[in-house]
């Protein structure tokens, strides 16, 4: 009998066994559930903020879009606020002349060297620099040869300004058309 309440002894001993290591287990299950749990909310919390960084982003981008297209649309504006003065005083000319107003020749002149003389300031407050090539080598980065002329000068030296060029700062904006010298 003892053998008997050993080996009944033995399972209840076992079973017992089990329940604290299956309690056991379901403690460790309980806490990996817990630990999924965090992470699945910490996921979504992410996926919630990486949307919201998104959709963030998009209207930035939309708003830069809007912002630059604003920009280039007005942005000839400060130089026409510039030019409207030299256009009123051109078109007060042309009234002038038109109505009889101004026989004078000379008057007429006065007031057109004032106007070009006015218009003149603004381009070069602007950085509107004329290219100076009346006599000197020819170069391509400023110069568009026409044609060469038979002349009793060094060869490929400009002997005459067609159009002339300008830079504005420091970029060429309109090459000189010249003839030179073959």
């Amino acid at each position: 009998m003892k053998d008997k309440n050993k080996k009944e002894n033995n399972p209840v001993e076992t079973t017992e066994e089990n329940v604290n290591e299956t309690g056991k287990e379901t403690g460790k299950e309980t806490l990996e559930l817990t630990e999924v749990e965090k992470l699945k909310q910490e996921n979504g919390e992410l996926r919630d903020l990486l949307l919201r960084k998104v959709a963030e982003f998009e209207n930035y981008k939309k708003r830069k879009d809007t912002e630059v297209t604003e920009f280039i649309k007005y942005s000839a504006e400060k130089i026409i606020k510039e030019l409207i003065p030299v256009y009123n005083d051109l078109d007060r000319s042309l009234h002038s002349v038109n109505k009889g107003e101004t026989k004078d020749l000379e008057t007429l002149k006065q007031g057109l060297e004032l106007v070009y003389q006015k218009f003149s300031n603004i381009l070069e407050s602007e950085g509107l620099k004329e290219i100076d090539v009346m006599g000197k080598p020819f170069d391509v980065d400023t110069m568009d040869a026409l044609m060469q002329v038979p002349k009793e000068v060094e060869p490929n030296t400009v002997v005459e300004v067609i159009e002339k060029g300008y830079m504005l700062k420091d970029k060429v904006i309109k090459h000189a058309k010249v003839l030179v010298s073959a």
